[in-house]
């Protein structure tokens, strides 16, 4: 733990930046939320206790599920597949965008603690925050807006579009100069440890990004939301009985 604060304090400037982040991301999901309530004459009735409650067990079950990470035959052995924006998304389909914001914020700082520093200077934490964010926030939008089977099946289809076009961007332009210059090595050796695993990957940021990380982000995005959409259908019933959500008990029924 001394580790960490040692680290978060060494790198003050970035870390300031990654809540600012997080901070501008977690004020964009609750205006949304406002303004879709308002728009469909409702209000947010949700017991406060009970929605901390589900957050936090949300984003415990998130951290440890981010440790279990599967590497990816066709990409360098830095990038791995990870499960952890299931239970997110599940958390934002029946609370709201803004807690699916928050529990992705809770779920960086639990694996922090997990794993007792960042060996990144917490340049992969802001990646996964905003890679992550980038699939929950426009799903739990679509979602929150109507809630319906169809658009739970939209709001996947976007999200998953989303995710895919923003981490390969991402990806480009400041994660992998970012990493080359953490670690001191070349883009170019970079591209080569893709092009070692993946013919396609060539050697240039453009068709390695498009090899390696765009299968990657689409893949997660299309697992992501193909689970969500099972077991939020068998949970939900559970939720409602819980009094979770006023929009799923006292409102229009979904139709899932």
């Amino acid at each position: 733990m001394k580790d960490l604060f040692a680290q978060a304090a060494e790198n003050a400037l970035y870390v300031l930046s990654f809540f600012l982040i997080i901070a501008g991301l977690f004020v964009c999901a609750v205006i949304a939320e406002k303004v879709i309530n308002k728009k469909k004459g409702v209000k947010d009735r949700t017991s406060v206790a009970r929605r901390t409650a589900f957050v936090g067990l949300f984003s415990a079950l998130s951290a440890v599920l981010m440790l279990l990470e599967i590497p990816m035959p066709f990409a360098p052995t830095f990038y791995k597949l990870d499960m952890s924006e299931l239970p997110i998304l599940i958390a934002a389909y029946a609370f709201g965008p803004s807690a699916g914001i928050l529990i992705e914020f809770l779920k960086i700082v639990l694996n922090l603690f997990l794993k007792g520093g960042t060996s990144t200077a917490f340049v992969g934490e802001l990646a996964n925050f905003t890679v992550g964010a980038s699939f929950i926030l426009p799903t739990s939008v679509i979602y929150y807006a109507k809630k319906t089977k169809k658009m739970a099946t939209v709001s996947c289809i976007v999200g998953t579009i989303c995710i895919t076009l923003f981490g390969t961007i991402f990806n480009a332009v400041y994660l992998l100069p970012a990493f080359a210059k953490l670690y001191g090595i070349p883009l170019e050796v970079i591209y080569a440890m893709g092009a070692e695993v993946n013919p396609f990957a060539g050697d240039n940021v453009v068709s390695f990004v498009i090899a390696c990380v765009a299968p990657l982000n689409l893949i997660k995005g299309l697992l992501n939301s193909a689970l969500a959409l099972l077991v939020y259908k068998k949970i939900s019933p559970i939720i409602k009985g819980a009094g979770l959500s006023a929009d799923l008990v006292k409102n229009k029924p979904e139709n899932q």
